[in-house]
This record gives structure tokens, sequence and C-alpha cells, in this order.
């Protein structure tokens, strides 16, 4: 089965989409200096940007605030910034990973510097990065690591025998149609649970297969003649390919018909649903799912309970494994083998695969760096992330950010629990449970206290797909290990070199890696409430993903239960329902529209995480009036610094993919679809009804 890490992916919701982005904080200190006299700055050294804190070249002033505030702070950079050849998108959060990913690469080669003991740490990140920088070796090898692999599929001789291939997919990294991992059980989080749910898709999203208009119609044909290419690797001759990619295209059409949409798989409740394994088995007596379950390594006498994400997928894919021919399958699994380890064979294979993925899927116009991206396979979290995390932290992580990071959560925490106590619209009773929550918010800051270890893992240096295979089965032979065994409450989702930030309701916890402390997010150095707009309304953020539609389904304990009364939460659902039909009107490609139901969580997060901070920065103030710096107050430095955090420009094939697939709204609309919600920020910018961003008072959203 494809074991999907939803360890990590069904019990986090990260600020920015592929858990990768950056942020940082101010203390009671700054508060005291921001009785500075007008035009001074707010704190005694240089900002990294401008004098305090935001770019003001990045202005955009023919434009008015209230007409399209995100280019009115961005509009410049968006006019002058153009996207280089091997970049999809750019801005604020991508500067920090370029930064991050170069601060990692001297890591890596200060480690493979030095003369290791085999077996050491500095051992296996020198020689892993160096085994994927050996392009000469791969080049020669070919196809021919793959082959044990494939001649393994070829020789699949009944179903039985294709469902204990489904088994190993994982360590082989091929694709299968039912989904598994280890996750953390939402009503009992101190025990993990397996769980099951849809899989198999090569195109990234359901619509892909099922959306008739021409554009995609173009992407499927691209799609087909993608794999028709990669079959051609495997040694199927041209038309042979060619027929085998329409049957592939067609079960993959077939699979994505009873597959869910997004929004169905963000409900908490439809996606718990536990089995017993007879009770699986006869449920979806079409796949055998003893025989896959054994085949991943999993002890079926430590296997009590299964949670079924999508019951009704899992029942239309099983029937879909047993009606499909075996052949079908043969070349389904071989096309995924090719496509799903072209990155860690020959340049021709891996240019190859990238010319779908790359350049049709993304519009990235030609590869990254090879270094770049070797840097980011050796420092994943399903790499060596965490070893490389401990140096990272070290030369780069001041213990100061890390002081100045556990006030400002705590500042946010007290704001947060004032405008809990001040809601109109909840009741005592919720009130209660609210407030009980946010005290049990437990917050994670820079890196892990307790690191993970890579003891029995072998890296060699001139092996490349070898490294893979076995890092690979080291995680896969980890997740598995956890069943029957109690959570790890100490175990983080991101490395402390990844620029971003989450929420995990089963342990009701609020994460900061290291890399995220940084401008514009977080500077030392910025006024106060520039810190606020930026760092300030990212740990909002992931505060009020403890209180979105889904994250309000845990308790403080991370349980899943409802703790709401029934008025209360059918005064919640109004105001979301009516956030929902806000963000559904926004247009970013003609015909294409932002889905407001898929991106909610992400919106009540942004729109929470504003008004939160925004409150605490008025609080930390104490009734001081804060200077004007260039001709801004307080308050619109504030705005002004959430507006630059989400600086950013994408290409058009990656807008269609993310509005396709990610939960997260584009960056215009985290800056305009949020403050037009805020009472505040008309006030600042003197908004009003000839503005375009002009909403009367009664459609405003105000949740928390």
């Amino acid at each position: 089965m494809d074991w999907k890490r939803i360890l990590l992916a069904g019990v986090c919701v990260g600020l920015l989409a592929g858990c990768g982005n950056g942020d940082k904080a101010p203390s009671k200190e700054k508060a005291q200096q921001e009785t500075a006299p007008a035009g001074e700055t707010a704190a005694s050294g240089k900002p990294e940007l401008g004098s305090w804190g935001v770019d003001l070249s990045a202005r955009d002033l023919s434009v008015k605030p209230g007409d399209d505030f995100f280019r009115y702070a961005n509009g410049t950079w968006l006019k002058t910034y153009k996207l280089k050849p091997d970049q999809v998108r750019y801005g604020s959060f991508l500067v920090l990973r370029d930064r991050s990913e170069e601060r990692v690469r001297k890591i890596i080669e200060d480690l493979a510097a030095k003369q290791s003991a085999p077996g050491s740490i500095e051992q296996m990140i020198g020689d892993y990065f160096a085994s994927y920088m050996d392009t000469a070796t791969l080049d020669r090898l070919g196809i021919d690591p793959l082959k044990p692999d494939l001649e393994r599929i070829a020789t699949i001789r009944d179903k039985a025998d294709l469902i204990r291939v489904f088994g190993e997919a994982d360590v082989l990294g091929t694709e299968t149609p039912i989904g598994a991992g280890i996750s953390i059980d939402r009503k009992n989080p101190d025990r993990y649970l397996l769980s099951v749910g849809q899989s198999g898709l090569g195109l990234p999203d359901r619509d892909y297969y099922l959306d008739k208009s021409d554009r995609f119609q173009k992407i499927r044909d691209a799609y087909a003649a993608h794999i028709a290419r990669m079959l051609g690797f495997a040694g199927m001759d041209e038309a042979a390919a060619r027929d085998a990619a329409q049957r592939i295209l067609a079960l993959e059409t077939e699979m994505a018909k009873v597959h869910w949409p997004r929004t169905e798989l963000r409900n908490r409740d439809k996606t718990y649903n536990i089995r017993t394994l007879d009770q699986l088995t006869q449920e979806f007596p079409d796949f055998d799912w003893k025989t896959a379950f054994a085949a991943a390594g999993i002890d079926l006498f430590k296997l009590d309970k299964v949670n079924v994400t999508a019951p009704s997928a899992i029942g239309g894919l099983a029937k879909i494994v047993a009606a499909t021919p075996l052949a079908t399958w043969k070349d389904y699994l071989t096309f995924h083998l090719v496509t799903g380890n072209a990155g860690i064979l020959s340049e021709e294979i891996d240019q190859a695969n990238f010319e779908f993925y790359g350049k049709v899927l993304s519009g990235r116009q030609q590869q990254r760096d090879r270094w770049k991206r070797g840097v980011q396979r050796v420092g994943s979290l399903q790499g060596l992330g965490e070893a490389i995390g401990q140096v990272y932290v070290k030369r780069y992580f001041p213990p100061s950010s890390k002081r100045m990071m556990v006030d400002l959560v705590e500042n946010l925490r007290r704001a947060f629990g004032e405008r809990i106590r001040n809601l109109d619209w909840m009741g005592p009773e919720t009130k209660n449970e609210a407030l009980a929550k946010l005290a049990a918010f437990h917050p994670k800051i820079g890196y892990p206290d307790k690191w993970r270890s890579y003891e029995g893992l072998v890296i060699r240096r001139d092996d490349l797909f070898g490294n893979v295979r076995r890092v690979r089965a080291f995680f896969h032979a980890d997740e598995v290990s956890r069943l029957g065994k109690p959570t790890d409450r100490d175990e983080w989702f991101m490395t402390p070199q990844t620029v971003n930030a989450y929420y995990n309701p089963s342990f009701n916890e609020i994460v900061f890696p290291a890399a995220i402390l940084q401008p514009p997010f977080f500077d030392p150095n910025a006024d106060m409430a520039v810190n606020y707009g930026g760092i300030g309304g990212v740990i909002g953020h992931e505060m009020g993903h403890g209180f979105d539609d889904q994250g309000s389904k845990s308790d403080a304990h991370g349980i899943q239960r409802n703790w709401w009364t029934p008025e209360d939460r059918k005064r919640f659902e109004e105001r979301t329902k009516a956030l929902v039909a806000q963000y559904n009107q926004y247009e970013p490609i003609p015909g294409q529209h932002v889905n407001g139901q898929l991106t909610l969580g992400e919106n009540i997060g942004d729109l929470g995480g504003v008004s939160i901070s925004l409150y605490a920065y008025h609080m930390a103030l104490d009734g001081r009036t804060p200077p004007v710096l260039d001709g801004y107050d307080g308050d619109q430095r504030f705005f002004m610094g959430w507006a630059q955090v989400w600086k950013s420009k994408q290409r058009q094939q990656m807008l269609l993919r993310r509005l396709k697939s990610d939960p997260h709204s584009p960056a215009e609309f985290r800056v305009n679809g949020v403050v037009r919600n805020v009472p505040a920020w008309y006030e600042a910018f003197d908004v009003g009804p000839d503005n375009k961003l002009y909403l009367p008072p009664e459609q405003r959203v105000q949740i928390w």
C-alpha cells in the first residue's frame, strides 16, 4: 500500500502549503522602546528591512489601500520582480527558504570536509549529499537500479501477489490505489492508529481527471504522453507504451470518480470511522487487507483498530482493484515506479520527469540547482533533517530569539483569552471550554527537546538509490513499530530549518521552527507594530487553528469531541458560512475561483490571527501612543507588516494547481480577504464605501 506519511499530514495544520515558511517576535523590552520619539525606530539596532521593518520601496502608491491593500503594500515589487526560470513562485517565505538552504548547504559541506567515523551523523550527512551530487555515477547506471523492482512487478502472478506489492510500495517508491499510514488516534491521542485512505492518482487532484474543459484536457493529453515516455525508460516499445498510457489514464480516471473531494477530506468527523480488522475485511471484501498489511510489515496481532478515512472511496477503490486486469496494474505500477524514483536516477530520466511535473503542471522553466534539490532531500524530515537541525540551531538560533518568542506567545495567549471572554455570540459554558483549551496550548519553539536517533541507518557515498531505499525503509519501520506504543508528544513534524509553523490538534500544540523566526516575520530590531503584524499574526494564525471549523472539534486534551452547546455551534457556523461565501467570490484566474470551503480553516486562522495579534499589540502599548514613522501610525504599520509577510507572485500553472489542491488561499486574498473584515483597518487607512475592498459593517465577518 502507498504508505502515506499521515502521521504528519493527518494531524497538523501548517501555515503554508508543503509545510515550509518563516517568522519572529518581540519582548517586554520592545514595548518600552515603543515610546521613542516620532521619527525614531523602535529598537536600537538596524532592522533588515527599511528603517523600522517594512520595505517601503515595495509599495505602489498609485494604488489606494482601500482598493487593493495587497498591491498597495507590495505592488512595485510585484511589477518589477521577474520570476527566474527555476522558480514557480517567489516571495517572503521563499526568501527565507533560500537563506535556510544556503545555511544547510554550508553545514553539509563543513561536515563532509571532516574525517568522520563510519556510521556517525557527520558521515551520513556528508555521504548522502555526495551521493546525490554524483551525477556521473547516476548517468552510468541509468535505469539499472530499478531493474530488480521492474522484474518484481513483471512477474506478478495473481491478485494476491499484486496486493503484496501494494504493501511494499512505500519502500519501493511507487503508487497504489489505497494508502495507509500511522496516525494519532483523534479520540485517544495517547495512542497510535493505523489509517487507510484514498490514493493512487498521478495528477494533483481528482478535478484534473474530471474537469472537461480544454485547459484540463490538454493537461491529460500531456500526462498520457508523459506516462508513455516513462514506460519507455522501463523498456516498453513506443506503440505498447502509448496503449498502456491510455489504459493507465483510464484507470486513474475511474479512481478519481470515487475519490472524495478535498473539502470532504478536511472534515474531521467524516474522516474518523473506526473498524476492527474483521469489520474492515467484511465491509470491503474486494481487497485483501491482511495480505497488504502483512507485506507492509504490520504486526496483525497489534492491529486492533483501523481508521477508514473515506469509506465510500475505499469501497470504490477496492472494487476497482478487483475488476481491473492484472496486466493494467502491472503497467500502472511500472509507470509509478519510474516516475516516483526519477529524481534519484540518471539526469535523462530525471529531466524527462521534470518536463511534465515541473513544466506542465507547475510552469517551472528549468530545474532548481542540483545542490538545492540535494539539500532538500538530505535535510528533509524524511531524510537526515533533525541531525542537520541540531547544527542549524547552534549556529543560527540564539537563545534570545527563543526567549522573545516565548514572551510573544504568552502575550497572544492573553489577548486571545480576553477576546474569548468578550465574545457576544458565545455562551458561558462554551467559553469555559474554549478558555480551558487556550490555557492548555503547548507551544514548541525553535527545535525539539529530544532529537531523533538514526542508529542503524546505513549511508554509502557511491549509492544514492540504495541510500534512498534504506532511508525509506528506516522511516517505514519506525512508523510501523509505533502500533501498540504510547504517542511521543516530544516529536516534531517539521525540522528546525523549515520556514513554516503548524498547529497539531491531537496534541493541542503550536509549533514554530527556528527558521521562521527571521525578517519579515520577526526582527528584534524592527518596530513593535511590524513584529506583531508579522510573527504575531502567524502565532495568532496557529492559535486560531485550534478554533477553526475543524480544530474546534478537539478539546483541551486533543480529544476529538463536541464541547460546544448547540446554540453556540450554530452561531459559529453562521459566521463561517459567511466567510466561505466571501472567498468563493474571489477569481484569481478567469473561470477559476477560490474554494471557500476548502480554504475555510486557513482563512479562519488568518482572520483570527490578525484580530488577536492586533489586540495583543494594543495591550502591549498599555495606553501609550506609538510614534508616527515615515507617516505611518502604529496600526498602519501593523497592517503593513501583515501585508508584506504575504508578498508573493507565482506562475499561473502553479496557481491553478494550488486552487485545486491547496487549503490556503492565494497570497493576495490572505491580505485583502482578511483586512476588509477588520474594523481597525478601515479606521487606519480611512477606507469608505467608495473603495473597492469596502464591506458594510453587517457583512464583515468577525469570529475570534
